[in-house]
């Protein structure tokens, strides 16, 4: 049964069957081929994966994402990066980073950190003398290393699938999210250096205190979301309903860039993006219950436990799997996939679960740069034009920067517990 399972996957994907048919159609037969089990297991294992509570803050912050994107948000935040980082050689580059970081600190969804911050920084870099090439590069890099920065759809996701609080891994994302953006504000520092890129107005604090006061409301909603949850004022689903609410009023009534002819749109976008990523959550629910089913998770603990007891090699053999894995699959269904199996095994080794969900993210973010099948970049190249192929050397130093620190924080856990142990109390179980 799982040979079938595995085997329908990987060949439908190689034909080109879209990751979510792919699991529904090898769950499917996977099942029809196992003969004892009833297809009706398929909607209903669907339905089950689906029917979750916590699951209904991506839909929600895909929303949000989309108000903000609209509302010029967006471009409020780019402004205050370029005030901030813009007079430093290779500055807007450093904007693209700065400004991702601070979107992602909103969003929860990549895709839309890539859209917003590349649609208005991809045109403004190429006219300024940067190849249209290292423009996506960067662009497509932010995204990926912002996917570490709260709130985040994957870390909800993740936290659905191993009980895990969602409060403890958005804190445990801020540090590493913060090193893996300084590394790649250094490796857009380093190239701007090499390739004599411009530099831009001078520093002006003035300009700085303009920036900040235009941005302030947009600033203020990433503080809404993580103190409402640290203190408890609301659960994370109801952060993320905080979230649209907010962001309208900001667009809508502050900003005065978002209309209400505007709001169709929004709404017809953001469900086809939800519909989208939650069939991939629904068909991979299934695939995970039956790898589950056929004992996988104990028989690939018990592979691991004869190869070696140490947990440096097991974390190891993780980063090697999703770097390899991120390459080819979608990074939900990825994950849906990959944890049931990975977590038991990770417990036998005395690793942190919040831990395990920050690595974990961190490589998700890196798959979403990395072709075939990375979104972030895929939307990058879809804004400035640039092919994959010729992106691909540009963007070599940024994945080098983002695998380093990947082990980084990998090997020192007191990175991603630090913030949930001192505020959140955290204990590992």
């Amino acid at each position: 049964m799982t040979l079938t399972l595995c085997s329908v996957l990987l060949l439908g994907m190689a034909v080109g069957i879209p990751i979510a048919s792919s699991l529904g159609l090898a769950s499917a037969l996977a099942l029809f081929a196992h003969g004892t089990l009833p297809l009706t297991l398929l909607p209903q294992r669907i339905f089950v994966g689906l029917d979750s509570f916590p699951l209904l803050a991506a839909p929600l912050f895909i929303l949000a994402g989309a108000l903000m994107e609209t509302g010029g948000i967006s471009a409020r935040i780019t402004q205050l990066a370029q005030a901030m980082v813009g007079h430093i050689r290779g500055g807007l580059g450093m904007v693209v980073v700065v400004g991702t970081m601070i979107f992602s600190g909103i969003s929860g969804s990549s895709t839309a950190d890539t859209a917003a911050i590349g649609s208005v920084m991809i045109p403004t870099m190429v006219r300024r003398g940067y190849s249209k090439e290292f423009a996506t590069a960067v662009v497509a890099a932010a995204g990926g290393m912002g996917i570490l920065i709260p709130p985040c759809i994957i870390m909800v996701i993740y936290g659905l699938l191993t009980n895990t609080s969602v409060a403890a891994l958005f804190l445990g994302g801020i540090i590493p999210g913060l090193i893996m953006g300084g590394t790649v504000l250094g490796a857009t520092y380093w190239t701007a250096r090499r390739h004599g890129l411009p530099i831009e107005a001078q520093f002006s604090a003035k300009e700085l205190g303009r920036a900040f006061r235009q941005s302030f409301w947009a600033l203020l909603m990433p503080g809404i979301i993580m103190g409402g949850i640290l203190f408890g004022f609301f659960t994370v689903t109801e952060a993320a309903v905080v979230a649209v609410v907010y962001g309208w009023l900001v667009a809508m009534f502050i900003y005065r860039e978002l209309t209400w002819s505007d709001l169709p749109r929004i709404l017809v976008e953001s469900g086809v993006i939800t519909g989208l990523v939650m069939l991939v959550v629904g068909m991979a629910s299934i695939f995970g219950w039956i790898l589950t089913s056929q004992e996988v998770p104990l028989a690939v603990a018990n592979t691991f436990a004869h190869i070696s007891s140490r947990p440096w090699f097991f974390l190891l053999l993780v980063n090697i799997a999703y770097l390899v894995i991120g390459c080819f699959f979608e990074v939900t269904a990825a994950l849906i996939m990959t944890v049931p199996i990975l977590l038991p095994v990770a417990r036998s080794y005395g690793i942190d679960p919040v831990h395990l969900g920050v690595v974990v993210t961190a490589n998700m973010g890196i798959g979403l740069v990395t072709p075939p099948v990375g979104v972030c970049l895929y939307a990058a190249c879809g804004i400035s034009g640039a092919s994959i192929e010729r992106v691909a050397r540009p963007l070599l130093p940024f994945l080098l920067v983002m695998v380093g620190t990947l082990f980084l924080i990998t090997y020192i856990p007191e990175i991603t517990l630090l913030l949930p142990r001192y505020l959140l109390g955290y204990t590992s179980p």
